[in-house]
């Protein structure tokens, strides 16, 4: 019970930390569709891992049932998202050290790669209808960066607690098999005994019978005896 309410707990927190993440990334993907130009890998790859990380999580809460029974798998597929977060993570790493207070004067590549939201932006008036507000840009992605970080802990967290209850599950159904080998026993001993009883019955019943019989047969003798 108290496992299931901690995978819950962190599959909830899972997909409210993933949620932003979507939503923030999502806007930088329809804003280089929008200016028909490729959305760069650092975008891209955590966006991409974020959308497979949250689905999962809301299909593994909604069928905790399914998930207990399946939990090897389920932390398997946990750890998968472990590596997957990590890995856009590390590809957005260049924002850490960016500067949201003044990020048009940051000197990293990722301001430079960030086309109609970052250095073009500013520089062609097209650009800016897309964002005029590079600061905002950088505190979204460092946001984003910042949930993935800690998805990548909730996740963690999560395989290992899939594996609790596969262990709890075990356990579970050992205690459920001994029950139902208990009471068949008991009904076994039960449907014995009931036989055993109506034997004896019937048994009793001859008996008295051949008594009577063997009475008859002797008060028949006596009464001829009698009578010659």
């Amino acid at each position: 019970m108290l496992g299931g309410l901690l995978f819950s707990f962190w599959r909830i927190c899972e997909i409210v930390t993933l949620i932003p993440v979507l939503g923030m990334l999502a806007y930088f993907v329809d804003g280089f569709n929008d200016q028909r130009q490729l959305t760069p890998n650092f975008i891209l790859v955590l966006f991409i891992v974020s959308v497979l990380a949250c689905a999962w999580a809301i299909a593994t809460l909604f069928r905790l049932s399914s998930t207990r029974r399946s939990a090897h798998f389920v932390a398997f597929i946990d750890l998968a998202f472990v590596g997957a977060l990590i890995a856009g993570v590390y590809e957005l790493r260049g924002i850490a050290h960016a500067s949201c207070s003044d990020f048009s004067a940051s000197t990293g590549d990722i301001y430079v790669n960030l086309g109609p939201f970052g250095y073009y932006g500013q520089q062609s008036s097209e650009g800016a209808q897309v964002d005029a507000n590079v600061n905002k840009s950088c505190a979204m992605l460092k946001a984003s960066w910042a949930f993935g970080i800690m998805n990548i802990i909730f996740f963690f967290i999560t395989s290992i607690l899939a594996l609790l209850l596969r262990r709890h599950e075990r356990e579970r159904e050992s205690r459920e098999k001994v029950v139902r080998r208990s009471h068949h026993g008991r009904a076994a001993g039960s449907r014995s005994s009931e036989a055993q009883s109506c034997d004896f019955d019937i048994l009793c019943g001859k008996v008295t019978k051949l008594a009577r019989l063997r009475l008859v047969i002797s008060r028949a003798s006596g009464y001829e005896s009698i009578r010659f």
